[in-house]
């Protein structure tokens, strides 16, 4: 899908998937493609399976009309259809078995398309689509570079081992980068015929047919593992790889509730964030745990409350979520809050000093934008390799001990002694304060934004 016309505006096609921790980084992808006077398609796939993506959707639309949506009407799946109860992973497998309804809605684009920037999730199930209409085909990965090492070097290490579902030995030693430890495995991955392990293991495989990874990243945070992509140490013949750093956008101040006037009373750097991000709940044992945590570190707070894996399924009052006995206690030492809240102007706010936080990437970007240190409690999938990055960068704190979600009940006293260490650490605050200033110069006239110009030049050179 290519044009004659030398002097016609990029053209270039989105598609993401489902979950925030996918969707943000793709508008912040547009919002970025939108500066750099490209034309930009986004393609929706509905059903939408939560209300926060909704929203986010809808505001970006309206901030930025001249994005072209596409709707993507996938059939539906059920559990037992694919082996999961995950709805974001159920969504997943949709889009790919609905991927053939796909072609003729990037052949009815005008102008044509210049490339196709297509979700993680999707590689194996689109490679035949922009094979056919000749369209080069990019992916945004939505973590940590240290994630997309293994998920680049997996097939090579289930190929060496005794056992074709699961790797051998205590760790994965990706060339030219650091050991990644078995415990630091997403679990679902060793748990064979699972939906996340199937679709990690056959779209690695069809990496070398891309033409080129997105990665939204700081060399600030992960020189070690971005310089072993740029000698090809990881796989031998892996496409480009471009860290863009692809930075909060004025669009999603819009799309959340933001405690702005809470925060304008309380002192600099005084106010730890606690938030587990948009896709998992915290049991209910555990949030008492944490609430007793918040209340013995002597810190204000904000305090994202979720115990549904899915908004839409979220009723519960906060009463009823903590008891009243909690609820009374901690209103006048914090913010409690349930809906979905604009976290980057939290953590822009200079009231704001540490964030608790699941180390889901976008997460982890935001901070390291805003100079906040984190306290990483990693739950699932990705979340300790990214914590891996928190730790190595200086950036963070991360107690090992805690394990994954369910693993084991943190108690209160434990999780108040290490929010103190926490907001009270300056070789921290010096740390996170230096990797923002690096992140911003990559983006403002660096690496990132070196990365962004060879993109379009590729793309330019393509069309």
């Amino acid at each position: 899908m290519t044009s004659s016309g030398s002097d016609r505006r990029l053209h270039v096609a989105l598609l993401p998937s489902a979950g925030m921790g996918h969707l943000t980084p793709f508008l912040r992808l547009a919002a970025s493609l939108l500066n750099h006077g490209c034309q930009v398609t986004l393609i929706t796939t509905h059903p939408i399976v939560s209300k926060a993506e909704t929203t986010l959707i809808s505001t970006f639309l309206a901030t930025f009309p001249q994005v072209k949506e596409l709707q993507f009407h996938v059939q539906p799946l059920g559990p037992s259809d694919a082996n999961s109860t995950d709805p974001f992973f159920l969504q997943w497998e949709a889009i790919r078995r609905s991927i053939h309804l796909l072609s003729p809605l990037l052949s009815s684009l005008s102008p044509p398309p210049s490339a196709l920037v297509a979700d993680v999730s999707l590689i194996s199930a689109v490679i035949p689509i922009t094979t056919s209409l000749k369209l080069p085909h990019y992916i945004l990965f939505t973590s940590s570079a240290r994630m997309f090492s293994l998920f680049a070097y997996y097939p090579t290490v289930l190929s060496a081992s005794s056992d074709a579902s699961s790797p051998s030995g205590d760790s994965i030693a990706v060339p030219g980068g650091i050991p990644i430890p078995k415990s630091s495995i997403p679990p679902l991955l060793l748990k064979p015929g699972s939906l996340f392990a199937s679709i990690f293991t056959e779209d690695g495989k069809k990496l070398k047919s891309l033409d080129g990874i997105l990665i939204n990243t700081f060399e600030s945070l992960e020189p070690e593992t971005l310089n072993a992509f740029k000698g090809g140490k990881v796989v031998d013949g892996l496409p480009n790889v471009y860290p863009l750093g692809l930075v909060p956008c004025d669009f999603e101040k819009r799309a959340g509730n933001t405690p702005l006037k809470w925060l304008e009373d309380q002192p600099t750097r005084s106010v730890v964030y606690v938030s587990f991000g948009s896709r998992f709940a915290v049991s209910r044992e555990q949030i008492k745990e944490i609430g007793k945590g918040l209340m013995s570190s002597g810190s204000p707070f904000i305090w994202v409350v979720k115990d549904k894996k899915v908004d839409k399924d979220d009723g519960d009052s906060l009463d009823k979520i903590l008891g009243d006995e909690l609820v009374e206690k901690i209103k006048n030492k914090g913010l409690v809050v349930k809906e979905w809240v604009d976290q980057e102007q939290i953590l822009g706010h200079k009231a704001v000093g540490g964030f608790v936080s699941h180390c889901g990437w976008n997460s982890v970007v935001e901070a390291a934008w805003h100079g906040v240190p984190l306290l990483a409690w990693p739950q699932f999938g990705d979340q300790k390799v990214n914590a891996h990055v928190i730790e190595s960068s200086g950036l963070g704190l991360w107690p090992k001990s805690w394990g994954w979600a369910g693993e084991v009940v943190v108690k209160g006293e434990e999780v108040g002694a290490r929010i103190e260490e926490l907001m009270g650490s300056e070789s921290l605050k010096l740390q996170a304060a230096h990797i923002r200033e690096e992140a911003r110069k990559a983006v403002v006239d660096g690496s990132c934004k070196d990365a962004m110009k060879q993109l379009l030049e590729m793309w330019k050179n393509d069309s």
